[in-house]
């Protein structure tokens, strides 16, 4: 099979990665990929959004499958364009891409199935929301309605947080037209988890759990980025919680909108907030997530290409995979001020002393190759570095010491991933 991959960061490079280990797959393309990609598949330089060239390209090079990692092709009616020209594409229609591009749309759904969320308000007008804030108790989260990259969202301890919240995405238009509605919900206490499902409209079939973290500090601290890290499997997601997740989340969803003929065929993503065993949805995505992907992945011993394939043609109740009992671990390394500004251009050292590493691996996101195995920085999130190990303790010290090998100036990452497992063990809850 020939593989089209569309995007560029580092959740394409593990999914280039892992279809190119798939006997079925002869031949992978990354539109447009990065220098990472570009070493085991072909770069083509068609942006993620340029449907019509995405398209041609697809038709000449008689691809058998195309794989998006981004949300926005996804919104933007990727998938609808590809199936009406008799092509196989692995993600949802765009009227279902609305459940991570709209969060109001989201949210309504969630309402509609009694899905546990968060209480919630909508506004169209910043002074009717800065007098809504007014009249609640903070803390409070005010979310850009659509996209944002990950970083539409701020929790409000304040009133003037939520006021200078409010200006920045309805007044300053931060986000341009993705914060023209605003949602203002209640704070969620607890801890952050995701669950990733293969859906093919009427079956689903889980990932392994996986935690996230946003903020670009050690301890959550500062804004929210794209994501500075993640691990693989989420010890906070007993199996009561995973059962509840199941039964009150997705179930409701994927049963909800088969009964209206809207068929889910993709990756759906929950963002989770888990508080006493019991699980809300804080969004949906509608693709891979990143940088979970990267942590979840390497722990599939199966065929990629098994779930994919059966998502799109209807059979997933026959899917089984095999996963890697141990826990693996992703830390992301990014530019000197992201998620502000940041330079690029900055040579990369170091990697070659990792190629030899067990349980190592290198996933490159922003990054350009210069020429044989030298590459510089070419955006904020800049590479992947993820281990695997026994314990999330062996894990985290193994991706950290493969760390100190690489050299970019102003590189920066955070220091604590995976020190919520770490302290999840400590209480006792797990030996």
């Amino acid at each position: 099979m020939r593989i089209l991959v569309v995007g560029s960061g580092a959740r394409e490079h593990c999914l280039a990665w892992k279809l190119s280990q798939s006997k079925e797959v002869k031949e992978v393309y990354c539109a447009p990929g990065n220098g990472g990609t570009s070493l085991f598949a072909t770069n083509v330089e068609i942006a993620p959004t340029d449907i019509d060239n995405l398209l041609k390209f697809a038709q000449n090079k008689k691809i058998d499958l195309t794989v998006v990692g981004p949300e926005a092709p996804l919104s933007e009616g990727v998938v609808d364009e590809f199936l009406d020209k008799g092509l196989e594409i692995f993600g949802p229609r765009r009227e279902l891409a609305l459940l991570e591009a709209s969060k109001v749309f989201a949210k309504n759904l969630m309402k509609k199935y009694n899905i546990p969320t968060a209480d919630f308000e909508v506004f169209d007008d910043p002074c009717q929301a800065k007098k809504y804030v007014k009249e609640k108790k903070p803390p409070l989260v005010i979310k850009a309605e659509g996209l944002a990259q990950g970083k539409g969202v701020f929790v409000c301890r304040t009133i003037p947080e939520a006021e200078e919240a409010i200006r920045t995405i309805m007044i300053e238009k931060k986000f341009g037209n993705a914060g023209k509605r605003i949602i203002i919900e209640e704070y969620l206490e607890g801890e952050e988890a995701s669950i990733l499902i293969f859906a093919d409209g009427k079956n689903f079939f889980p990932l392994v759990s996986s935690q996230d973290h946003k903020p670009v500090f050690d301890g959550d601290k500062g804004p929210n980025t794209g994501g500075m890290g993640a691990y693989s499997p989420a010890p906070l997601v007993n199996e009561e919680v995973f059962e509840k997740i199941i039964g009150q989340i997705f179930k409701p969803l994927i049963e909800g909108l088969n009964e209206e003929g809207k068929i889910y065929q993709g990756i759906l993503y929950a963002g989770l907030m888990i508080k006493d065993n019991q699980p809300f949805v804080l969004e949906f995505n509608v693709r891979f997530g990143d940088p979970e992907t990267q942590a979840i992945l390497p722990k599939l011993k199966s065929d990629i290409l098994e779930p994919i394939l059966s998502s799109i043609e209807g059979d997933l109740d026959k899917v089984d995979l095999e996963w890697d009992e141990r826990f693996c671990l992703c830390v992301v390394l990014t530019s000197g001020g992201y998620p502000g500004k940041y330079e690029k251009g900055k040579e990369i050292k170091g990697l070659e002393n990792l190629e030899n590493l067990e349980d190592i691996f290198i996933f490159h996101a922003g990054t350009k190759r210069k020429n044989n195995r030298e590459f510089i920085t070419a955006g904020g999130r800049v590479l992947n570095v993820v281990g695997l190990g026994d314990t999330i303790k062996e894990a985290q010290q193994r991706v950290y010491q493969a760390i100190q090998n690489i050299y970019f100036e102003n590189m920066h990452y955070r220091k604590d991933i995976g020190n919520k497992a770490l302290h999840f063990f400590l209480k006792g809850k797990m030996v």
